[in-house]
């Protein structure tokens, strides 16, 4: 077993790579999503409550209004895989699915920015989204003007269904038609986490071309998920870590905070863990029906406050020794205290270190303080 710490250190760094110029994610983009809560379920016959339809967006809206969320900062209400019909129209453009979204994605997009709250939807590079959907390989320059005009604000790109050696290509020209569009779309991307098989993946055009990207495996709701997630991003952060910053960062996948597979202190890792990281802070969960430790540590505003710190730098490894590491994350407000992050226990997760709290503690006077990790492989 490894333990890592993290550490918080107030002080300035270089800057990271020039980013993406569409002025948006200046820190990490905080919403919510369905993929890893209700992944392809669009059996509205038997489940009506839980299938991927306007209905489910519509109510995750209103209660992100009502119970906190916006005001703790969650603004994006994110469609994943799954919403089109099987075919284009006959102009060639991407349509939702008429019994599941009868009033279209444009009305669902008046409905969410109604509640003061932003829509984002899903589409991949290549002929075929990974649910077998159309894709908009061909396509770049039509779906991007869909999108504006229906409102959209953020696009999660997927890389299914795509020749490799044109990964990039498309990723590019994606955000070029974006762009072009006049409207500004938050661009998430998956692109490293495709290339790497072939390569490995140009960070400073990624950076440019994206506001946050995937790099490794789909997050599921199981804390051997999580721990693979952060083995790999500590395996790698040499090449990722300077690419994060204002404008752009490094996506370790969603929040499975509020779901049935890992413990609460566990819940609380992946939220310090996240946050450390200046991971984008996308929940995937059932808001109508979470519980009220999920919920209050998902809307924890000082564990909030070091993920979006406007500096915006990502935790990295500084050292090991003895089976132990050292992680810093650089914050701009020095009213951030480090120590009131999280402290640690091993009681109740066996041979797995975890929080014990992740809520304010007596602020220390050192100007750095020992934060959480886990027990990583």
């Amino acid at each position: 077993m490894h333990l890592y710490l993290f550490i918080l250190v107030l002080f300035s760094v270089g800057p990271a790579a020039v980013a993406l110029d569409n002025g948006l994610a200046l820190t990490p983009t905080m919403g919510w999503l369905h993929w890893e809560r209700f992944m392809c379920n669009t059996d509205c016959d038997r489940d009506p409550d839980n299938c991927i339809s306007e209905r489910l967006y519509m109510q995750m809206a209103d209660v992100m209004v009502k119970e906190g969320w916006k005001e703790a900062g969650y603004e994006y209400v994110c469609i994943d895989d799954c919403w089109p019909s099987p075919r284009r129209n006959i102009f060639g453009r991407l349509q939702a699915d008429p019994k599941r979204f009868p009033g279209g994605i444009k009305k669902l997009a008046e409905y969410v920015h109604s509640r003061g709250l932003k829509l984002g939807i899903y589409a991949d590079v290549g002929s075929l989204t990974c649910a077998g959907y159309p894709g908009s390989l061909g396509y770049y320059d039509t779906d991007a003007q869909t999108f504006a005009e229906w409102g959209v604000d953020l696009l999660k790109f997927d890389g299914c269904y795509m020749n490799l050696t044109m990964l990039g290509e498309g990723y590019m020209n994606m955000s070029k038609a974006l762009n072009k569009t006049g409207r500004s779309i938050l661009y998430s991307c998956e692109w490293p986490l495709y290339e790497w098989p072939l390569k490995k993946p140009n960070y400073t055009a990624i950076r440019e071309t994206c506001n946050h990207w995937r790099n490794s495996q789909d997050v599921s709701d199981s804390w051997s998920s999580i721990k693979s997630i952060l083995a790999w991003t500590a395996a790698y952060q040499d090449t990722i870590v300077p690419s994060a910053g204002p404008g752009g960062w490094n996506d370790p996948d969603m929040l499975v905070i509020g779901n049935f597979g890992l413990s609460h202190d566990q819940q609380e890792s992946q939220m310090a863990l996240w946050a450390i990281m200046a991971a984008p802070l996308l929940m995937s969960n059932d808001l109508r029906d979470i519980c009220p430790r999920s919920k209050k540590l998902l809307q924890n505003r000082h564990v909030i406050a070091i993920n979006q710190d406007p500096l915006g730098k990502q935790g990295f490894l500084t050292a090991k020794a003895g089976g132990a590491g050292a992680q810093v994350t650089p914050t701009k407000r020095p009213t951030l205290k480090p120590d009131r992050l999280c402290r640690w226990t091993a009681s109740t997760c066996g041979r797995d270190l975890c929080p014990s709290s992740a809520w304010p503690s007596p602020s220390s006077t050192n100007r750095r303080s020992a934060v959480p990790g886990a027990s990583w492989p």
